[in-house]
């Protein structure tokens, strides 16, 4: 029987973050007191004059029609403006392409860089969207797993280790989706002069550039590299900084030969992103960064509370995270112990039965390429996460 789905598209896999957060919403509708740690979702609502701007914006005829397909020209001016406020790196508008959301530019990105056959390296543990949109483009990513005894932080020698002659990018993403890890100056150096030696596309996610904690600042690499610019495209959007994760708007940064060829597709994909989203996205790059601020308050106090509580819980190492808003320990010392006469041997099976028990939805690591771990984010309210991790504790001691 010939299939009724082609196989391109029947190969992937269902997003597992968006999974765990639809079955805790499901369940919460139907009367259970689940707390959900799935979702990489802010849980403030988009500044008020974000807000402001996007109404005006919406009794305006001129927003009512199509727009250029690669993004409003205020807001790639503004883009350009903000790349260079925020990590030093000057680029021009045509550098350019504004998406729907971040994963939308992920797969721009990958469809427009890579032939079939072509490897891509794939720092693991790793957002769950990568493969998938590198799959869809024909590429092939190539897992390299950096585990919690090294800060799940991958090394230049790994990466070497792991180069072929098929390997065409690295995908980099610091602060990282899912652990928190962010890579010191030197270490963004020391891969940027890698990639930049064995003459690499590197792709680069800065989405969490924003939310680091303490003294850890976020390095772009191509400024740490300038000469790697050229051959770098830089993926961000305004979802997690502005929480304005339902705006859907992201964008690539990237050589004008690469833009170029990515806007033909989207003009033929979706055509421009909602003219009111966009010009929300202005007024939020072009205000300043006190509501921001505000929020990295309040994550960095939950950050604190979310892995003391963690390491409290026998059998879970949790590395303390120094950006993003998202734990990431190990549970591998919880498995073959009982739990209210059941037990699991892999953290798929902890993450069920921490949801059927205690009613706390949590993602395993086996949706970020490593096996034996779980991503809770702490993006969500003080007395929601308190309650949450200590359900967990309750379950497993």
């Amino acid at each position: 029987m010939v299939s009724r789905i082609s196989e391109r598209i029947g190969a992937i896999s269902e997003s597992a973050t968006l999974a765990v957060d639809a079955k805790a919403k499901a369940l919460k509708a139907a009367g259970r007191p689940v707390i959900g740690f799935g979702a990489g979702e802010p849980d403030f609502p988009t500044p008020g004059y974000i807000v402001e701007a996007a109404v005006e914006a919406a009794r305006d005829p001129k927003n009512h029609r199509y727009s250029p397909a690669g993004g409003l020209p205020e807001l790639k001016q503004a883009i350009a403006d903000k790349t260079k406020r925020d990590s030093g790196y000057e680029i021009e508008p045509a550098q350019v392409l504004v998406t729907n959301g971040g994963k939308h530019a992920v797969y721009n990105t990958f469809a427009t860089l890579l032939d079939p056959g072509d490897e891509v390296l794939l720092p693991a543990p790793f957002w769950t969207t990568y493969p998938e949109a590198i799959r869809l483009a024909g590429g092939v990513p190539v897992e390299v797993l950096a585990d919690e005894t090294q800060n799940y932080l991958v090394t230049v020698e790994q990466l070497e280790a792991a180069r072929t002659e098929k390997t065409k990018a690295l995908l980099f993403c610091s602060p990282s989706n899912p652990t928190g890890a962010v890579d010191s100056p030197e270490a963004v150096k020391a891969i940027g002069e890698w990639a930049l030696e064995h003459d690499l596309w590197v792709v680069t996610d800065e989405i969490y550039e924003h939310l680091t904690y303490g003294d850890t600042k976020s390095t772009s690499i191509p400024v740490a590299v300038p000469e790697l610019a050229d051959r770098t495209v830089v993926l961000n959007g305004v979802a997690k900084t502005y929480a304005m994760t339902g705006w859907r708007v992201g964008w690539m940064v990237g050589p004008k030969d690469v833009i170029k060829a990515a806007t033909n597709l989207q003009s033929h994909q979706t055509s421009n992103v909602c003219n009111i989203a966009q010009r929300a996205a202005i007024a939020a790059l072009t205000g300043d960064l006190t509501a921001v601020e505000e929020m990295k308050v309040a994550f960095d106090r939950r950050r604190k509370t979310m892995v003391q509580l963690l390491n409290e819980i026998p059998g879970v190492e949790c590395p303390t995270p120094t950006g993003a808003f998202y734990a990431y320990p190990s549970v591998k010392g919880v498995f073959g112990r009982d739990i209210n006469g059941r037990t699991a041997t892999t953290s798929t099976e902890l993450a069920e039965i921490i949801l059927e028990e205690a009613e706390v939805a949590v993602v395993p690591g086996e949706a970020f390429g490593a096996p034996g771990y779980l991503r809770l984010s702490y993006a969500l309210g003080d007395e929601d996460l308190a309650e949450g991790v200590n359900r967990i504790a309750k379950l497993l001691a």
